[in-house]
């Protein structure tokens, strides 16, 4: 049953990559097919023109004094030139799958990535960076082997050892029956090596994206490694994962490089045997076949023998290539069968205008952003953009059977800042999370200018909030590009705007290039600081009506807090800010302070509020307890 099921799955990957194949390079495969065609029919009219030769040009002739040798040179030139069919053919189909292969696996690599973009945030919670670089290297690597290896030789292997039989048929059935024998027995070892490599060639591939997703997390986490002296028990626990893939490895490479060997022997052996019963035949008269047996015909038949089992053999030397191939294929395709984020919202932002008492789409210059908002009945209504965020008895959980927030109820004014406190682990980051939908609540209901979260489309959402992370990430590109991240368009004066509100201006004038200086790996040669401070600006160039501000100061030491606070206050002038920061003093002036336990709300109010009733803020603040 089970080698049922992996021979069904293998079936059915097949069935999925070569249809993905035809579907961009139709006519180059066709192409293809053709010249293997002809390439394996001139291969065959060469060996049976041999008993020919042998037989009508160079047998009657031996010892002929007056031997004309032009018949024998006019046959050798049609021999050269169907010779050269073959080889033109050859050279072509070759060059097609290259085109071919990477071709398709360009196609492959985008739709991969388009899929990868669409996923939730929660799947790479849960899959390491490296694993998911793997799928874009080793496993595309391996289907590209299989692609342009494997393929064409499986087509020639099979065009070949038809036509092949076909001719051994015809010159005899009792040489064609003992080499059919020979082949039984070589399938049987193909078969029972094959199931067992392409297994251990599965395992191979699942412990190389284990290994490098260990290798990657370790070189970013090099620092941390050093300062608590764990290089040894990172040795050791990539020692460990290291051996697992080379006994994995080792499997599957061993299982796959005996099947050579073995093919060899046995086709050197047969062609023994032939030459052996050919001759018995030969000498005694005895023609089994639709022509008589002469040494020529014995010739290409013995010829034809090793073109009936090459193809075999060469093909069990594809096998390796075929396991890591269809290893990879399922491992690609699995990942792009993975469900997408689920957006069913059909409330849009779009510019508009007021027009009396209700709102128009306009674009023109004085427009503002509102939210279309399509009903059941047909009718349309127009919102303003205001951020008033409402939580309504919201129950959250990353994983089924263990909440992380219970019972959450809280509201946002527009312009007011509610700031988040409590330990690390209490729900601070995961309630701003719910609000721009990188996860969906479990139940209760949020609420966005009075419009269910879940209407609202997540691409709109998300563009009508400014987030600053506490963990930057600055892409390869120029610093002006970095700050106009979230808007292209931006002109040059919109940039600087943002980068003197987040006070990042005087430091990038200092860079060689200013706001042209070229950033790489993620923002190397600046300080967490600057890059801090490029990430603030480039949330405040959105000029978004709700900001998120996790741990946004965090990096940045006390001096340079109290100069940016300053700019943060007139960022944050007229919009609604939610703030997490471990540093209470941040956060005295919020309109109202969430105080966070083990995801429920414990006590709210503002500074003064939660100061008067000296409850656990109070021990916070005065330093009875501190937040861990």
């Amino acid at each position: 049953m089970k080698n049922r099921t992996t021979k069904n799955k293998k079936t059915d990957i097949m069935k999925r990559l070569i249809p993905y194949i035809f579907k961009h390079y139709k006519l180059q495969c066709i192409l293809v097919v053709i010249t293997i065609l002809l390439t394996c029919v001139a291969s065959m009219c060469s060996t049976f023109f041999i008993s020919l030769l042998i037989d009508n040009y160079i047998t009657p002739n031996i010892g002929n004094a007056n031997y004309d040798s032009w018949p024998l040179v006019r046959a050798l030139l049609i021999f050269g030139s169907i010779y050269m069919v073959g080889v033109i053919s050859s050279w072509i189909y070759t060059n097609l799958m290259v085109v071919v292969t990477q071709g398709t696996l360009k196609y492959l690599r985008d739709d991969l990535f388009k899929h990868m973009e669409s996923l939730p945030i929660s799947f790479f919670d849960w899959n390491t960076h490296g694993n998911l670089m793997s799928y874009y290297t080793n496993d595309v690597e391996a289907m590209r082997q299989m692609i342009s290896q494997s393929f064409p030789q499986l087509i020639n292997s099979a065009i070949t050892v038809i036509g092949v039989f076909c001719f051994m048929v015809y010159y005899s059935w009792l040489l064609t029956l003992v080499v059919i024998v020979i082949l039984i027995i070589m399938i049987i070892i193909i078969n029972t090596i094959g199931v067992k490599s392409t297994r251990f060639f599965i395992a191979k591939q699942k412990a190389l994206g284990e290994t490098n997703g260990y290798i990657e997390e370790m070189i970013e986490g090099q620092k941390v490694i050093k300062v608590f002296c764990h290089e040894e028990k990172a040795i050791e626990n990539f020692d460990k994962i290291n051996l697992a893939l080379e006994k994995t490895d080792a499997s599957a490479n061993m299982f796959a490089s005996i099947l050579m060997p073995i093919m060899n022997n046995i086709g050197f052996a047969t062609y023994a045997i032939m030459a052996l019963l050919g001759g018995v035949l030969i000498a005694n008269n005895i023609n089994i076949g639709f022509v008589p047996l002469t040494p020529g015909v014995l010739v290409s038949f013995i010829m034809f023998t090793r073109s009936f089992i090459n193809p075999i053999a060469q093909f069990s030397m594809q096998m390796n290539s075929i396991a890591m191939g269809l290893a990879g294929t399922e491992r690609v395709f699995e990942l792009m069968d993975m469900e997408s984020e689920v957006d069913n919202g059909y409330v849009t932002l779009i510019h508009g205008k007021k027009q009396g008492e209700e709102y128009v789409e306009s674009n023109d210059a004085d427009a503002v952003w509102v939210w279309r908002h399509p009903h059941e009945d047909g009718t349309i209504t127009f919102e303003p953009l205001r951020g008033d965020v409402r939580f309504f008895d919201v129950d959250f959980s990353y994983k089924p059977n263990k909440v992380i927030l219970h019972n959450v109820s809280l509201y946002a004014k527009p312009g007011q800042k509610i700031a988040f406190v409590g330990a690390t682990g209490a729900g601070k980051t995961t309630i701003t999370n719910l609000i721009n939908r990188f996860y969906d609540i479990a139940d209760g209901k949020i609420r966005y200018d009075n419009i269910n979260i879940n209407k609202i489309k997540k691409a709109d959402l998300r563009r009508s909030l400014g987030i600053v992370l506490q963990d930057t990430h600055l892409f390869t590109g120029t610093i002006a590009e970095n700050i106009a991240y979230g808007k292209p368009d931006a002109t040059r004066e919109e940039i600087e705007n943002a980068a003197k509100l987040a006070n990042a201006d005087s430091f990038i004038k200092h860079l060689p290039l200013g706001y042209d200086t070229l950033l790489t790996n993620d923002g190397e040669g600046l300080s967490q600081g600057e890059r801090q401070l490029l990430a603030i600006a480039r949330a405040a160039i959105c000029n978004p009506p709700v900001l998120i501000l996790d741990e946004a100061t965090s990096s940045i030491d006390t001096r340079t807090e109290k100069i940016i606070q300053e700019a943060m206050d007139k960022l944050m002038a007229g919009r609604t800010v939610f703030v997490i920061a471990h540093r209470l003093s941040t956060v005295r002036n919020s309109d109202a302070i969430m105080v966070l336990s083990h995801g429920r709300i414990i006590e709210r109010g503002s500074h003064e509020e939660l100061i008067a009733q000296k409850g656990e803020y109070y021990q916070l603040y005065t330093g009875a307890f501190e937040l861990e």
